[in-house]
């Protein structure tokens, strides 16, 4: 797991590294402490598996900064990091394209969490503003969940009774790609396979 941690404060740099090192120490944890340098190191040595950015360091310039970002690692997790959570910055990050929104005061364990959780191409936010509904276009809230488009497409096609395989060969995915999708809305939606994820889609009202 290769990371890059970007915010103009030493000391949240020291302490974001040291927990992930600690929960994680196989990860490989890069830093910088304003944009234009993270920026270059992307582009010195590749996108990082997730690559954090402080929302209000030098360079930013709002959310351009995030957009720069997104546009150069389009298929890695991109994540804006803050010590002010609210409901309206969230949304427009993700709206902008941050796989996640993690606050400066996430316990360690939560904070890994995340980071496997947008590894693996979800969208992370904290649980008090899924629940608020932070899904931006593109994104839909399901109970307390935020499904992304791609979940959504895959569990339209549970929802018909579609197999793996008919599901990565429609939509262009790798089959253990699929497998991941499905997974990880079993854990969204509470279910433990994919009759109960189309059962408690029925539920919810979702494809009827």
């Amino acid at each position: 797991m290769r990371i890059l941690l970007a915010d103009d404060h030493e000391l949240v740099l020291d302490g974001f590294k040291a927990v992930i090192k600690r929960h994680a120490p196989e990860a490989e944890v890069a830093t910088a402490q304003n944009f234009d340098d993270a920026f270059a190191l992307v582009r010195a040595n590749g996108c990082y598996d997730v690559t954090l950015l402080d929302f209000n360091m030098p360079g930013m310039q709002g959310l351009d900064g995030l957009k720069r970002m997104v546009v150069q690692c389009p298929n890695t997790a991109v994540a804006i990091i803050s010590g002010m959570v609210t409901k309206a910055v969230a949304s427009s990050a993700i709206a902008a394209g941050a796989k996640g929104f993690i606050p400066k005061t996430l316990p360690g364990d939560k904070l890994i969490h995340a980071l496997r959780r947008m590894m693996g191409g979800e969208i992370y936010a904290p649980a008090d503003l899924e629940r608020a509904g932070i899904a931006a276009d593109g994104l839909q809230v399901v109970g307390a969940e935020v499904l992304t488009p791609r979940e959504l497409e895959v569990a339209a096609m549970l929802v018909k009774g579609a197999s793996n395989k008919e599901i990565a060969r429609a939509l262009d995915l790798q089959e253990v790609t699929v497998k991941l999708h499905v997974r990880n809305l079993c854990r969204k939606l509470d279910t433990k396979n994919r009759t109960q994820i189309a059962v408690r889609l029925a539920q919810l009202g979702q494809f009827m």
